[in-house]
């Protein structure tokens, strides 16, 4: 489900209308009833490419929420070493194992050839998993701030699990800080005019970044560079120039 694609906007609009319809300050735990609702939408948006890899998503929300509160109840240093060290190798070794596994294969089979021998290893058909990156990074990143005792660990899990599915930038980031974004599944929050007009500017000025600035120049950039071999100096030039504005849309644009 892309950002700027017509089941996206059909999906924001069925979620905020629901986000808002239980913000009424009569419903106790209003905010609770909307990190549920964020937690669910958030892991429909996700599932929605694969649902398989939600999978990952939840191990790695639920090894992270019971390290973090381990590591902030103990006061033995080995027993917090250990803590970090789960959190470090299940949050790193996803991502080496389907970002780098099929890397690693190739470059040995390529020495080995080069040594005069023929293994017969192939490559795994694996899948990379959209936004693995980011909330790998995100969860490990708040264990480590628990670890150096920088935040306290969160107690709700259903806020902690949808800090981290937070599905606005689950894909394509940034990576947020749990110090900043996760006080904010805590609290209460009612609508605000001023705040959703300053939101809508945002997200307008994001949407023209993505579609009238990453998009054309990425199909400008994108023939160049796939024919690489075949174009001038000149030619190359500037296709890295459109290729800057693409990938400056792009992050900007959904930052």
């Amino acid at each position: 489900m892309l950002f700027h694609s017509p089941e996206f906007f059909a999906f924001l609009a069925i979620v905020l209308a629901g986000y808002w319809a239980v913000s009424h300050r009569s419903i106790p735990r209003s905010h609770s009833i909307q990190n549920l609702l964020l937690l669910g939408s958030s892991y429909v948006f996700y599932g929605w490419w694969n649902p398989w890899y939600l999978i990952l998503i939840i191990a790695s929300s639920g090894i992270d929420f019971l390290v973090a509160n381990g590591i902030h109840r103990s006061h033995r240093s080995a027993i917090r070493h250990v803590g970090l060290a789960i959190s470090l190798a299940v949050n790193l070794g996803m991502l080496a194992y389907f970002k780098y596994a099929n890397f690693f294969i190739d470059e040995t089979v390529w020495l080995l050839n080069q040594i005069g021998m023929r293994p017969n290893i192939s490559s795994l058909k694996i899948i990379l998993p959209v936004g693995i990156s980011f909330y790998t990074f995100q969860t490990l990143s708040y264990t480590i701030d628990v670890y150096r005792r920088k935040i306290k660990p969160a107690r709700d899990p259903i806020a902690f699990f949808a800090f981290v599915a937070f599905f606005p930038q689950l894909v394509a980031g940034p990576i947020e800080r749990a110090g900043h974004l996760l006080p904010q599944f805590l609290k209460r929050r009612n609508f605000d005019y001023e705040f959703a007009k300053s939101g809508c500017r945002l997200a307008a000025w994001g949407f023209f970044k993505k579609i009238f600035v990453a998009d054309p120049c990425g199909a400008i950039a994108d023939p160049i560079f796939n024919a690489y071999q075949s174009h001038s100096g000149w030619t190359l030039a500037a296709g890295s120039v459109f290729f800057a504005f693409q990938i400056y849309g792009d992050f900007s644009g959904y930052s």
